[in-house]
């Protein structure tokens, strides 16, 4: 591991809890026989270290690093969540239309007790009802069909719950959001989400589409473990029309930056991507679970884990697997990608945050100031080797002074009231056709 010298003489607290967050998890790679994992920590706009650990492809013994790619899978839908709140400011949807009112074609059964419409909230939310999955079995064949295809496939289906029933996840859900923004947008989902959301974020080494094999910066997936035997590869292409739920392939350090933007939340805050004040709609509670410890925001999972409320999303796709949580009064993340299906990232985060202190209730006083090393430090009984590649940004974090917590009172909105539209699809078209004359719109419109 190359890093300055002086990040470890200045930091020495940082230091010796970044080195057992590398122990514990060199420990976790040998004794699960995992190829390689990658890790990011962020602390507010700082990546505070990245390290990647075993071996992006061991068949041809190529190392993983911070700028490996991996598969993200469902991860993959908070950027399809971005797009569509960036439309709905830009004043070109409305949360509480209709599907059918952007999509002339989607035409689903339903139950007589599901007659209502289904809404672009519900389709964020997982609360429309709709089947988990389109008509096709894509994961067992791992042939996964064309958009044209799913769209034919909706007239063999029928809704599974009445809307805003019950919370169902669904990837047909989110195949159909990211058919509304092409729509609305004219561009293919994958340009649309390059230009307005990875370019201006910087995220240039991940991937929406095009995933290939043969690419020497994607990490070679593994199936899971068996007794006895060695992992097999595993790995699927694009996912056709399912490519707005699961598809894409980034980095520990691309996530990093969108990971920074979801911090960015104080008032009056604008970034080239979402407004401070949509990104904490997006990041609080629109459906709780009925136990009052989880519940889904606006594409985000939103769940209380220690007596602390986190959000992000989980992701797997075939020999790949992802984790993207983030503490928000903390202002720390924490991205955890792999290239085995059975390596279960979201496992690493209680271990990582284990030695925080459980949040007070909002009634408290703040607690005294916690330096960003107490997040990092982790519970373990073994000392792995070196990892093999990885990078330390600690000066500028950890110099900054601590900063106390402030207890924010968490009150989890109601699931929402039933809104009647009162759009038409004229009325649509017409904000349509207002938004892509807009100055905003044509940065964005031309189909190519």
């Amino acid at each position: 591991m190359t890093e300055p010298s002086s990040a470890r003489t200045r930091h020495p607290e940082l230091r010796a809890a970044l080195d057992l967050l590398t122990a514990w998890i060199e420990y976790r790679l040998a004794y699960l026989s995992l190829p390689s994992i990658a890790v990011a920590v962020v602390h507010d706009q700082e990546l505070l270290w990245s390290c990647a650990f075993g071996q992006a492809d061991v068949q041809r013994g190529i190392s993983a690093t911070p700028t490996t790619r991996y598969r993200i899978g469902s991860v993959t839908k908070l950027f399809t969540a971005t797009a569509v709140m960036q439309l709905r400011d830009a004043g070109a949807l409305k949360l509480d239309d209709p599907v059918a009112l952007h999509l002339p074609w989607f035409k689903i059964a339903r139950e007589r007790e599901h007659d209502a419409e289904l809404t672009l909230r519900q389709l964020l939310s997982h609360t429309s009802g709709l089947p988990r999955e389109a008509a096709f079995p894509y994961w067992e064949t791992l042939e996964f069909p064309p958009m044209a295809d799913v769209r034919e496939g909706l007239l063999r289906q029928s809704t599974a719950l009445s809307p805003e029933s019950q919370w169902k996840y669904s990837n047909l859900a989110m195949a159909m959001l990211g058919e509304v923004v092409s729509a609305i947008s004219g561009l293919p989902y994958a340009r649309y989400v390059e230009r307005r959301i990875l370019e201006p974020l910087g995220m240039r080494h991940t991937l929406v589409e095009g995933i290939a094999f043969d690419d020497p910066r994607l990490a070679r997936g593994y199936g899971r473990r068996f007794p006895r035997a060695p992992r097999q590869p595993r790995e699927a292409g694009d996912i056709g029309g399912l490519i707005p739920a699961g598809n894409m392939a980034s980095t520990v350090e691309d996530l990093a930056l969108c990971a920074m933007l979801q911090f960015r939340t104080a008032a009056g805050s604008e970034t080239p991507v979402l407004a401070g004040t949509t990104l904490n709609e997006m990041q609080r509670m629109h459906w709780l679970e009925p136990g009052w410890q989880a519940g889904w925001g606006l594409g985000f999972r939103i769940f209380r884990e220690d007596g602390r409320v986190c959000f992000g999303h989980g992701g797997l796709v075939p020999g790949h697997a992802a984790d993207v949580r983030l503490l928000p009064a903390e202002k720390i993340a924490i991205i955890v990608l792999s290239n085995a299906e059975d390596a279960w990232p979201f496992l690493y985060r209680p271990s990582s945050c284990r030695p925080l202190p459980p949040r007070p209730a909002p009634s408290l006083s703040p607690p005294n100031p916690m330096p960003v090393s107490q997040f990092i430090s982790a519970v373990t009984e073994t000392r792995g080797a070196t990892p093999r590649s990885c990078s330390a940004r600690v000066a500028c974090a950890s110099s900054r002074p601590s900063m106390p917590i402030r207890a924010k009172a968490w009150t989890p909105s109601p699931r929402w009231l039933p809104t009647p539209s009162g759009s038409s699809r004229a009325m649509a078209l017409a904000r349509r056709e207002s938004w892509r004359s807009s100055s905003w719109g044509r940065t964005v419109s031309p189909r190519h």
